[in-house]
């Protein structure tokens, strides 16, 4: 078949939709993977360049749906060269959970659900996916975020995922070299998504543009732009990194 594999997380919406995009524009076979937004994976994949591509469903908080779900991409879509985990879930725009005003109740499930999908979902994800990419070698990138390191006060449970999200790439990054599977992160600010849609709202989204020097927040195809090199085989030797694509909002050396 002409073209990589790639299973891409949360590709319905959002950064993983122009994940899914650049890699079916590069003439790849693309999984484009959702939870509940059936009509909107269907819509990507019939309008996606080339052929091949497929919509597979699992809450990566499951970790059976998991398994199930990277299973079926590698069988659709004849094996795995690229894995994008870029799912993640956010706690609520307006409010978060502050640790003095959650309850431990709120505090709890926050943090569970949170941990469940962005980091765990992800670790499940590259260890179902990994020994078929292992077949041929391959390329995993991560979604990570500046929060990992500027810190998240209102939202401390996404920030931590975030940070562990980094840690884990970077572990593996080690791990699966003999295997010819390079892994790398990138780490957005804000970009223009679902996500953070009520966070952009004025007045505050003017505050949030103003964070960067071009006074603006990032286009999801700049960070698609990003993880399709990361993905290439000229990238190898950028196994281990953690990309910043935050528009100079916040610097760290």
């Amino acid at each position: 078949m002409a073209g990589r594999a790639v299973l891409v997380t949360g590709a319905s919406r959002g950064i993983g939709r122009a994940v899914a995009t650049a890699f079916a524009a590069g003439g790849d076979r693309v999984a484009v993977h959702h939870r509940d937004s059936t009509p909107l994976a269907e819509q990507l994949v019939a309008a996606l360049p080339g052929e091949g591509h497929v919509v597979v469903r699992a809450d990566l908080a499951d970790p059976e749906q998991v398994r199930a779900m990277v299973d079926d991409a590698a069988t659709r879509l004849g094996g795995l060269d690229v894995l994008v985990n870029n799912a993640g879930v956010f706690g609520a725009a307006d409010a978060g959970h502050p640790i003095f005003d959650s309850s431990y109740e709120q505090w709890q499930q926050q943090w569970r659900r949170t941990l469940d999908v962005n980091l765990l979902g992800a670790a499940n994800t590259i260890w179902c996916a990994a020994p078929h990419l292992r077949e041929r070698g391959g390329r995993i990138v991560n979604v990570s975020s500046r929060g990992a390191f500027r810190g998240e006060p209102t939202q401390p449970a996404y920030g931590a995922s975030k940070a562990g999200l980094n840690a884990l790439g970077q572990s593996l990054a080690v791990a699966l070299a003999p295997y010819g599977i390079a892994v790398a992160t990138v780490a957005p600010g804000f970009v223009e998504t679902d996500m953070t849609n009520e966070h952009l709202k004025a007045p505050r989204g003017d505050e949030i543009r103003a964070q960067s020097p071009f006074h603006r927040v990032a286009r999801p195809e700049e960070i698609a732009a990003a993880v399709h090199w990361l993905a290439s085989p000229e990238a190898e030797w950028a196994s281990g990194t953690i990309v910043d694509l935050n528009g100079a909002s916040y610097l760290r050396t």
